[in-house]
């Protein structure tokens, strides 16, 4: 395999050390020159890359996306049961290890200024749109072989369940006294359970 090019490695440095401001820092009081000290490059180096600060920031939540799906790829190829890999999603959106509480964070912020942003309101819509169709497709999968009860949209079903990890993971980082890491693994886990398609059918 080639090895990636000196430019591809900095370019991947520099919106590491993005996603590592934003997430520390805030997206509102980012500055180039924080990202550059970050990254061990000048302020030039950034800009060679990325002409503008918005330009910088919205590679940075694509980064942080693909990160994302990246790190679980090997859930969704897994060939587990459809409710398997369901629990394995919830499992990897905890809101704990160092790598994933940033990435949470990263997306508070993201969804905070797309409020007022029209431009990040299109990189949610994008973001989330993929995000969607890919747990979408495993509750389709998990009808198809009846782990998963029928007659549900499951556009619907995947809408419910990535609004409750977003939900109850901003409150972890909020860090609510009555929503730790397990009972939001508990509440999420026990709604995948209870979409079981076994028992269907029994008295």
């Amino acid at each position: 395999m080639p090895r990636p090019s000196v430019e591809a490695e900095r370019k991947a440095q520099i919106l590491v050390s993005t996603c590592r401001v934003i997430a520390t820092e805030g997206f509102r009081h980012l500055r180039v020159s924080d990202v550059a000290r970050d990254a061990g490059v000048s302020g030039g180096t950034v800009h060679y890359y990325f002409e503008t600060k918005r330009e910088l920031t919205d590679a940075a939540f694509a980064h942080c996306f693909e990160q994302s799906l990246k790190r679980r790829r090997w859930i969704l190829e897994s060939d587990e049961p459809p409710l398997s890999r369901l629990r394995m999603v919830v499992e990897s959106y905890l809101p704990q290890g160092a790598e994933t509480v940033e990435a949470w964070k990263i997306w508070a912020e993201l969804w905070v200024e797309a409020i007022r942003s029209p431009e990040l309101q299109e990189l949610n819509e994008r973001f989330y749109g993929e995000w969607r169709e890919i747990v979408a497709s495993i509750f389709r999968d998990g009808q198809e072989t009846g782990d998963i009860r029928s007659g549900d949209d499951p556009v619907l079903l995947a809408n419910m369940l990535v609004s409750m990890l977003d939900g109850l993971a901003l409150q972890v980082l909020a860090g609510s006294r009555s929503m730790t890491v397990d009972t939001m693994r508990a509440t999420c886990l026990r709604f995948v359970d209870q979409l079981s398609g076994v028992s269907q059918g029994c008295p």
